[in-house]
């Protein structure tokens, strides 16, 4: 009986040596990964010891298995990473130019109208400066993100004004704080500046929440898109990368490349919870592109910039040409203030009613060191506007980028290989096609992905987060949209107006007013108007002042 099994025996055993096959060109191949072949055999061995790889007759010894786990894990890291590279340095790249732009445009602005006006006009400038420099200040606070309500803050921009200029217009007189305090509360009913704060508020306000709210989107954007992106995968999704990655390895055919179709159902499973980001992005992305028009059109800064010293001469004008009537309005509803002046003093004031503030054209401008400084910021601005419609193309390819990630990567030729023969790829079990459907997007279609275990009911907490991130910051943007601060929503209703962009605003150049009631004491029915006919003295180095403050006011937006 031993001739009989003798055969059969030495057969089985020249089976057996066939099937353990040469490990040669998976030790080449490891060897190229710069690991140590220490560990790896030259023939096959039995695969009772792996975890996750076929079970037959293998050329990985368990330490090789972990050992290309990890290689996976991090292959799958830095492909995820390089994928999204261009949404990464989209917003980096933006943020910082912008960035740089609103803070350089604030800072030179206030440099040069400071060192300007000082030598120009020496104390009488440095004497108000201070209401400059606080504007300056409030407006880079605002920008940089500080707790400022820019209506407020304009408002008392102008009622600071008031305060300094009515002084001016009636040296005679002697203002106490608590008058001039009873002063501005009659601003909104005499409307002394006419319609001009109210119009520039309004245009202000719109520039600089564009402005602010799209930094900001930016910077959301960076911050999600690096956070996203560098997400460390589950035990399931390790699992399904090793075998997808290195199984071929084990099993004796390194250069081996995963079916496309294997390669997607492995990445949707991976990237389930990214791509459940997907919806609120492109609402991000869509409202980040209609601020940015708005940055191009009517929320130009350039367009606010470039009238606002028209529109404040013109401002001051309307109070030098309304002085009698505002001064005699207001010492009819906050009492005669004390005079400063002899009655013979007074009397001398009469004559000299003839010195009026001149107004400049837009042809007039000074051009100075300041001017020509703001030129060169101007020429900036209009590169800007070249970078926000090319950041407008950037931020349109990266919609939909979270649910189009596991398409890219399998489309990268180290992953799948160059138009792969889809029945000569590796489908995680052997060389062959690869039979099931590819699944949909987002964690809850993942339910009966074949290639990673993914627990539907527990969506990842990191990516909700910024999901709610995103939805906040959406809203913000469509708020700045109509130049409204989500952080001040209770303002007035005045950033509603518009402006022609230089002059007059909506042809409105009021020389007469329209008193309407408000919270200031109301005028006593039963006392006469002052005859308020003796003009103010007003000194030449006053005039030198008024139209310091004209140039100042004007300047400093440009």
């Amino acid at each position: 009986m031993l001739w009989i099994w003798g055969p059969m025996l030495l057969s089985l055993c020249t089976g057996a040596d066939v099937k353990a096959g040469s490990c040669n060109e998976v030790r080449q191949a490891y060897s190229a990964k710069g690991f140590s072949l220490a560990n790896v055999p030259y023939q096959e061995i039995a695969g009772e010891h792996l975890r996750v790889c076929p079970q037959e007759y293998t050329c990985c010894t368990s330490k090789m298995e972990n050992k290309l786990s990890q290689q996976s894990k991090l292959e799958f890291e830095n492909l995820v990473q390089e994928t999204s590279h261009f949404v990464r340095t989209t917003f980096i790249l933006w943020h910082r130019k912008f960035d740089e732009f609103f803070k350089s445009l604030l800072e030179n602005a206030e440099k040069s109208l400071h060192e300007i006006f000082v030598r120009t006009y020496g104390l009488l400038y440095t004497q108000n400066s201070e209401i400059f420099q606080d504007l300056f200040t409030e407006l880079k606070l605002y920008y940089t993100g500080g707790n400022v309500n820019l209506e407020e803050m304009l408002n008392d921009f102008w009622a600071r004004l008031l305060e300094r200029m009515f002084q001016l217009i009636n040296p005679q007189y002697h203002f106490s704080e608590d008058y001039l305090e009873c002063v501005n509360k009659y601003i909104d009913q005499l409307k002394p500046f006419g319609e001009v704060p109210r119009k520039l508020k309004a245009q202000v306000t719109k520039a600089f929440v564009a402005a602010r709210t799209f930094v900001q989107g930016l910077t959301l954007g960076r911050e999600v898109a690096n956070k996203v992106s560098k997400l460390s995968p589950n035990s399931g999704c390790l699992r399904a990368l090793l075998k997808m990655l290195y199984c071929p390895y084990c099993s004796g055919m390194p250069y081996l490349k995963p079916c496309t179709n294997y390669c997607l159902n492995v990445m949707k499973g991976c990237l389930a919870n990214q791509a459940d980001l997907d919806i609120e992005w492109n609402l991000f992305v869509d409202a980040m592109l209609l601020v940015a028009d708005r940055l191009e059109g009517p929320f130009n800064i350039e367009s606010v910039m470039d009238p606002i010293d028209m529109k404040i001469s013109e401002a001051i004008m309307i109070l030098q040409e309304n002085s009698v009537q505002v001064s005699g309005k207001v010492f009819l509803g906050c009492g005669q203030p004390k005079s400063l002046h002899s009655s013979r003093t007074l009397r001398s004031f009469s004559g000299r009613h003839n010195l009026y503030f001149k107004p400049y054209s837009l042809h007039e401008k000074p051009t100075t060191a300041a001017g020509t400084s703001m030129d060169r910021l101007r020429t900036i601005w209009r590169t800007m506007q070249y970078g926000v419609t090319e950041i407008k193309d950037r931020l349109r390819i990266s919609k939909k980028i979270w649910s189009t990630l596991p398409h890219s990567i399998c489309r990268e030729e180290r992953m799948t290989g160059r138009e792969s023969n889809q029945e000569e790829c590796w489908n995680g079990h052997n060389k062959a096609g690869y039979l099931p459907e590819v699944m949909t997007d987002g964690l809850i279609n993942q339910i009966n992905n074949p290639e990673v275990d993914v627990d539907i009911t527990r969506p990842d907490t990191f990516v909700r987060q910024q999901i709610m991130a995103l939805r906040a910051m959406t809203n913000k943007l469509r708020n700045a949209l109509t130049g409204n601060d989500v952080n001040f929503q209770d303002t007035s209703e005045e950033t509603s107006g518009s402006g022609s962009g230089s002059g007059c605003m909506d042809d409105i150049c009021p020389t007469e007013y329209d008193y309407i009631t408000t919270e200031a004491l109301p005028f006593e029915p039963d006392r006469r108007e002052l005859e308020y006919s003796a003009a103010p003295a007003v000194t030449q180095s006053l005039t030198v002042l008024f139209t310091s403050i004209i140039l100042v006011l004007g300047r400093q937006w440009r």
